[in-house]
């Protein structure tokens, strides 16, 4: 029996300088996805502040993106409101004004059917997610942002867009995303855009529970033909960021490498 090959990730293009004296924040940027994302900002001109719980974690990444001077780790809990404040300052005092925030942080610690969820579980997942993301887009905007004008991006998940069995809460909350960007970009615009990306199964530590021994079943399941890799979504949301996105709000891209639309969704 001859089995496909799984195609090898590509990365696009950089565009150089295109984000130059802008500064950044990405929450949850110390690995997989945000960390991703912060190395692209990086590479296009951008400084980034990126937030994580662990300073020792956030100090690893600040060396692997290897960008003196333009990035800077602040250790916190997501959820936290004295945090979320002194993340903006030190961006504030370190680089400049913040012109683009990336709401990537995102937790999920149960397994199991969403009737059954402790609700105390239910409610930390929704505070980390979905308040979450209200909280870090308020902090930026009243901080100047909705004066100079800039970009939000959310990062939602295939999950909230149908049922995803055994993470059924988590989906919930990231479909909250998906709306709460609609909401916001109707608010805040023409000011600052907001959008969203909903990835698909991103071969990240975050995501290996879903993947972990049917990596090959799940990618031949997919039009794309492979499970998704960090840099496969910081590129959209480099996009999004960028002025040649300025006339797009509100939107929720979906980068899942065709899962959705064939069925696949998170189950393979």
């Amino acid at each position: 029996m001859t089995t496909t090959p799984i195609p090898a990730p590509r990365t696009g293009p950089l565009v150089p300088d295109r984000f130059a004296g802008r500064t950044a924040i990405v929450t949850g940027g110390s690995r997989g996805i945000g960390l991703g994302i912060a190395a692209r900002l990086l590479a296009e001109g951008a400084s980034v502040v990126i937030t994580a719980r662990g300073q020792e974690g956030l100090d690893a990444a600040v060396a692997e993106l290897d960008a003196p001077g333009r990035v800077l780790g602040v250790a916190g809990k997501a959820d936290d409101e004295e945090h979320q404040s002194a993340v903006v300052a030190r961006a504030e005092e370190a680089f400049g004004p913040v012109d683009m925030l990336v709401n990537n942080t995102g937790i999920n610690p149960v397994y199991g059917r969403t009737v059954d969820i402790d609700l105390a579980a239910a409610r930390k997942i929704t505070e980390v997610n979905a308040l979450g993301t209200l909280a870090w887009t308020q902090k930026v905007y009243h901080s100047g942002l909705g004066e100079r004008g800039g970009a939000v991006v959310n990062i939602a998940s295939i999950a909230g867009l149908a049922p995803s069995p055994g993470i059924g809460w988590y989906g919930a909350t990231k479909a909250l995303i998906t709306r709460l960007t609609q909401e916001l970009a109707v608010e805040v615009g023409p000011a600052v855009r907001v959008n969203a990306v909903a990835p698909g199964v991103v071969k990240t530590r975050f995501a290996e529970a879903l993947y972990t021994g049917r990596e090959e079943s799940m990618s031949a399941a997919l039009p794309a033909g492979r499970l998704g890799v960090p840099e496969d979504i910081a590129g959209p949301v480099a996009f999004l960021l960028s002025d040649d996105a300025d006339w797009i709000t509100g939107q929720t891209l979906v980068v899942d490498g065709g899962a959705h639309i064939v069925g696949a969704g998170l189950q393979g």
